[in-house]
């Protein structure tokens, strides 16, 4: 099996710093499996291409050492195990590129943190399920996506495609990345492995996918394939897998605290009225509440008879059980009920149940975002989400200096990573706006201070 990385990065050689493997050189190493070899079949100042052969040994895996078990006698001895990108290449890449794999350079540490243009090829590889199981787990993730699959048998063509594929994986993002998205992805494809998965597979998951499994559209199908469909495991790894502060009675409490703070100015109340009326002048009929929480937006808009489809999309599972509580679902009218949808999704991937709505709003929840996310973020909702109008809300940092209880070096949140300036918003917004295509509008929501402003600031954006 074959795995190959290459970049055009200026000098593309660097790719040696970050891969802590010397272009000039080849190197082999005895893993229990089988030998990899990695090399650099071109290494130039304008293309660097890495290159890591695995060969698995067929006569190991007779021996137990890593044969598929439970499909008869005949699987020891005829499978695709010794060809077929499977966990033994994940395998192969935590041990050989352990540093790449972590982030780690330390030739050139502000290296391992860039973002350059990436590409990866693997072959072959197996593409178990269905057509578009490569796109949909690696097209979230921003990549663009080619998929080279033949014939079963040339000979017989009545017998159909062949179930393993050479597919290559471009983008800009950084190594560590890739390789992470590789390690817990190939596996997933494959639909097997071939070791014992307990306990500290759950943690392996969780280390690997942290920063993009959780707000993957697909993470439960990821979890159950990579945890070989262990119901306890997988029940713990999704309880588990929430982004920072987005889930559990911490980020509860925070919640609280922050609403306590604004509640003399009932400012949430406010929030929500305007942001309804917007919508409602839009003319808006179907929307999504992006980042849902539990569930206030969703309710005000369940009371508009214009909203004829509703839904709330949340990554944190708890919040979204809030939210079916707080409506109280399991209570209302076939009607009712045909109108709300609630599903489980991050808003820095693409996600296709995002699109054709005609509005979106996001009250209160970019400053939850790192500041690294937010162009992903952009271009998952103005970029390919793309409803005709866009409603956001953020807190005014200029007006914390009215909240009495409020120290000057504290955010309104513990969960917020910041919080703008009127100015850093509107000229954030004014750069998203003019990258895809829509014009923004600014307005206060509560009362406003002469000098401070209001404490919430909100951008409409429309196509």
């Amino acid at each position: 099996m074959l795995l190959t990385i290459e970049t055009t990065h200026s000098p593309a050689t660097d790719l040696g710093f970050l891969l802590h493997k010397h272009p000039d050189r080849v190197q082999s190493r005895q893993l229990s499996f089988g030998e990899v070899h990695v090399f650099y079949p071109e290494a130039s100042e304008a293309l660097c291409r890495f290159a890591m052969v695995l060969d698995v040994d067929p006569v190991a895996l007779v021996r137990g050492r890593g044969g598929r078990r439970g499909e008869g006698l005949l699987a020891q001895y005829v499978n695709d195990r010794p060809y077929a990108a499977s966990s033994f290449l994940s395998v192969a890449i935590s041990r050989v590129l352990a540093s790449a794999l972590g982030g780690r350079s330390k030739g050139r540490p502000e290296l391992a943190a860039q973002e350059i243009p990436l590409a990866a090829v693997v072959t072959p590889l197996p593409c178990r399920g269905s057509e578009d199981v490569v796109e949909r787990l690696f097209s979230p993730l921003g990549y663009q996506v080619s998929t080279e699959a033949g014939l079963l048998d040339e000979t017989v063509p009545e017998w159909g495609d062949s179930p393993y594929a050479s597919v290559r994986l471009e983008r800009c993002g950084r190594l560590a990345d890739l390789l992470s998205h590789l390690y817990v992805l190939i596996p997933v494809l494959d639909n097997q492995k071939h070791y014992w998965v307990g306990d500290d597979e759950v943690e392996k998951l969780l280390r690997h996918g942290e920063g993009w499994l959780a707000g993957h559209p697909e993470n439960q199908f990821i979890a159950q394939r990579y945890l070989r469909h262990q119901r306890s495991l997988v029940r713990d790894a999704m309880s588990r897998l929430v982004e920072p502060g987005t889930e559990g009675q911490d980020g509860v409490r925070q919640d609280e605290a922050e609403g306590q703070l604004e509640k003399p100015i009932r400012l949430n109340d406010q929030r929500m009225a305007t942001v309804v009326e917007v919508l409602l002048q839009a003319g808006a009929k179907r929307v999504i509440d992006l980042g849902c929480g539990g569930g206030k937006l969703l309710r005000a808009l369940m009371r508009k008879s214009q909203f004829e489809e509703i839904l709330g999309v949340d990554v944190s599972a708890i919040a979204l059980e809030q939210a079916a509580e707080r409506l109280h679902l399991d209570r209302m009218t076939p009607r009712q009920r045909a109108r709300l949808s609630l599903i489980q999704g991050g808003l820095t991937y693409r996600d296709a149940r995002l699109e054709g709505y005609d509005a979106a709003a996001l009250v209160e929840v970019i400053e939850h975002l790192d500041p690294p996310r937010l162009d992903a973020f952009a271009q998952v909702v103005f970029g390919c989400a793309r409803p005709r109008t866009v409603v956001v809300t953020t807190p005014n940092r200029e007006y914390n200096a009215k909240f009495e209880n409020l120290p000057d070096d504290k955010l309104r949140h513990g969960d917020h990573r910041f919080e703008w300036t009127r100015a850093e918003f509107q000229a954030w917004a004014r750069q998203v706006g003019k990258r895809f295509g829509y014009s923004v509008t600014f307005e206060p929501i509560g009362e406003e201070d002469e000098a401070l402003g209001a404490p919430t600031q909100m951008g409409v954006f429309t196509l």
